[in-house]
């Protein structure tokens, strides 16, 4: 969708920032801004000011805002039904949306459960693993993050804030090294490979058994973790281990899925097939919907009613996501991901040849972290720069998020339909934004 199409009425550019006394003031903001609406890949705050937003609501909106095919679909469906009808039987939206996402998987992943969030989704993930291999282990990776109910948190260790007070956690949760190839193994992929599968085989030898492992839970890419890839390889001998063991292998698309990457699915760029799959964020442009995927033979042995949702699949929501798939489809917006993502890349990496500040940039698609360093050589993190850089971008009209465990990454997710003209855009407001920034 073309951002600079004219914008809605406009609030007087006076209007105040209303406080918000009884809002709670526990969930985190990046900024302090007050948005009066968005159109296209711009959001406008209550003065009128528009914004190029490359945060997109954290991975969601991936069509930008109020995109016309979307807004239709939800129009039309709220004049036939918008309550939950998925206890009592059938409707076209949810079942047309489950066929739909069923085709853009790889055998045997054919049966879809719709539910409202990737943290419980996460949740059913991990319970239906247990239940059908009867197994109670669990293994993540650190820096994964995965939600933050008891058991998606349980799986969490991007940062202690998420779990600290929250204590204790769902049992059986044993966390292995995921193959940071920067930020852990210097970047060396082949070290990063084998010295994550090292570590893996020694926790199996020395705390769990994988014969009491029911399933591995990884993100092809950390989102909240730094926008760290695991290497192909990696993955490819982790569908290998799991395959030896009998344990299922779970993929978290959440953040790294629906053609953020340059596919449509990231584990796809290893060549694997996890056994379950976890998605949400980008499936309903902004609509709460999210979905586990796996074989029908793997849910049917589940049982029937060992897992459900009251809201789960909202009429409403899937005929937003079928036409989110439908506009993915329609207009090649996997493969403009990987065209402006490797744009991105190639902007991004021409700021870091002139700033020694970046000791990375990295990640497929438009997914990709740029990571701060005090010093190239010993790669210290700066968890200082991204979060004032952010705040001086948003400052001069770009919207973009930081990452990691200290904040030392910034994240870019443009929208999948994200021009040329607007990734050139937004790579030169961080770049000039960037050289006013004084070193520490």
């Amino acid at each position: 969708m073309d951002a600079t199409v004219t914008p809605g009425p406009q609030p007087t550019p006076t209007a105040p920032s209303r406080p918000a006394p009884h809002l709670t003031p526990v969930l985190g903001r990046y900024f302090e801004r007050e948005w009066s609406h968005g159109q296209g890949h711009r959001l406008y705050d209550m003065a009128g000011k528009a914004y190029l937003d490359f945060a997109n609501g954290i991975a969601v909106t991936a069509l930008g805002h109020v995109h016309p095919r979307v807004t239709a679909a939800i129009h039309a469906q709220v004049d036939r039904l918008v309550g939950p009808i998925n206890a009592i039987g059938f409707t076209e939206p949810i079942s047309r949306l489950a066929d739909a996402l069923a085709a853009t998987f790889p055998e045997p992943l054919d049966s879809v459960m719709f539910l409202n969030s990737g943290s419980e989704a996460i949740d059913a993930a991990l319970k239906l693993a247990r239940r059908v291999t009867g197994r109670p282990g669990i293994i993540a990776f650190r820096g994964g993050f995965h939600g933050r109910t008891f058991g998606a948190m349980s799986v969490t260790s991007s940062a202690i804030n998420y779990r600290v007070g929250h204590e204790p956690l769902l049992p059986g949760v044993h966390l292995s090294t995921f193959p940071a190839v920067y930020r852990r193994f210097g970047g060396d992929e082949d070290a990063a490979v084998a010295g994550a599968m090292a570590d893996l085989r020694i926790l199996t030898a020395t705390e769990i058994p994988p014969s009491a492992v029911g399933s591995i839970l990884i993100e092809a890419v950390q989102g909240e973790g730094g926008f760290t890839p695991a290497p192909p390889a990696f993955l490819l001998e982790l569908r290998a281990f799991c395959d030896e063991h009998g344990i299922l292998l779970i993929a978290d698309e959440v953040q790294c899925g629906y053609g953020r990457t340059g596919r449509m699915w990231g584990f796809e760029g290893a060549g694997i097939v996890p056994d379950i799959v976890v998605l949400a964020k980008a499936i309903a442009n902004g609509l709460p919907l999210s979905a586990i995927v796996s074989s029908r033979a793997v849910q049917e042995r589940w049982g029937r009613g060992a897992h459900g949702s009251t809201f789960g699949g909202n009429p409403v929501a899937c005929a937003a996501g079928l036409a989110v798939l439908e506009t993915i489809e329609s207009e090649g917006l996997v493969q403009n991901a990987a065209a402006r993502g490797a744009e991105l890349r190639a902007g991004l990496e021409r700021i870091a040849a002139e700033d020694d500040r970046i000791g990375d940039v990295r990640g497929p698609g438009l997914m990709v972290g740029v990571e701060f360093v005090r010093d190239r050589e010993t790669r210290a993190p700066d968890g200082s720069l991204p979060d004032r850089l952010s705040a001086a971008c948003a400052d001069n009209g770009l919207l973009i998020l930081t990452c990691g465990s200290q904040h030392e990454v910034v994240r870019w997710i443009p929208p999948l339909d994200v021009t040329a003209a607007e990734i050139s855009e937004g790579v030169e407001i961080f770049g000039e934004t960037l050289a006013t920034i004084p070193r520490d």
